[in-house]
């Protein structure tokens, strides 16, 4: 069993609650808790306690948009999904918790660059060529399996290059990740990878995630979405660093 401390253990319950009051309140900023609790969780575990707490805080955020999901688009991104997500279970089952740790530490560097680059004036980005959305929800699958996180990025991706409203994006991503996460926690339990210590961890965090989308439903932030949107890339960059050389 894991033995945390009880800083660790109140680091943990604070990342916990803040990420999910901003998914709670903006829909956005729940994957940067991954890379912090990965610095003191090893990632084999964390993984698949993620992959469960995907599905609750999906299944409570869903309900709003429900109506709005496009069942034909899921059934379109569902077959190459899930050859990414056997290639991603294949991997997570190979690599060692060491590598999955600088792995995950350079998605989230690289991405929390590559965001803040996104983020300075010139007008609206271009929206990327239809060709490549297979190739994204390929991505997400394999992406979303070997580090239990990110998925959400190449779904985005995706129903950019389709060109999908607004209402349909958010409903239809909440769909997918739901969905994505069910997939992928049933391929984790194939190959052994819930042990007890998962389940353990689960059902300790799942108060603080509860928490965390209740606050974030009733805390309207100051913070304009740009700058939200930079001190996120800031944060993701800053944690992706010492898991490169954990």
């Amino acid at each position: 069993m894991i033995d945390l401390s009880v800083p660790e253990s109140g680091y943990c319950a604070v990342v916990l609650v803040a990420s999910y009051a901003l998914r709670g309140s903006t829909g956005f900023g729940g994957f940067a808790a991954m890379p912090l609790l990965a610095l003191v969780i090893p990632m084999k575990v964390l993984v698949p306690v993620w992959t469960l707490l995907t599905i609750s805080s999906s299944a409570t955020l869903f309900g709003k948009d429900r109506r709005h999901v496009s069942m034909a688009m899921i059934l379109r991104i569902l077959p190459s999904c899930t050859l990414g997500i056997l290639l991603g279970l294949w991997l997570f089952k190979t690599l060692d918790a060491a590598w999955l740790t600088r792995g995950l530490g350079a998605l989230v560097s690289g991405y929390g660059f590559y965001a803040l680059w996104q983020t300075r004036g010139g007008g609206p980005a271009k929206p990327p060529p239809r060709a490549i959305a297979p190739v994204a929800s390929f991505l997400a699958g394999a992406v979303g399996t070997i580090f239990g996180t990110m998925a959400s990025l190449f779904f985005a991706v995706y129903m950019d290059a389709i060109r999908v409203t607004k209402d349909q994006f958010r409903g239809t991503l909440a769909a997918l990740m739901m969905t994505l996460a069910v997939i992928r926690g049933l391929g984790y339990f194939a190959v052994g990878e819930f042990g007890r210590e998962s389940l353990l961890l689960f059902a300790a965090a799942l108060p603080f995630m509860l928490l965390g989308i209740y606050l974030g439903d009733r805390v309207h932030s100051g913070m304009s979405e740009m700058t939200f949107r930079r001190v996120v890339c800031a944060i993701l960059i800053l944690s992706g660093v010492p898991l490169m050389i954990k």
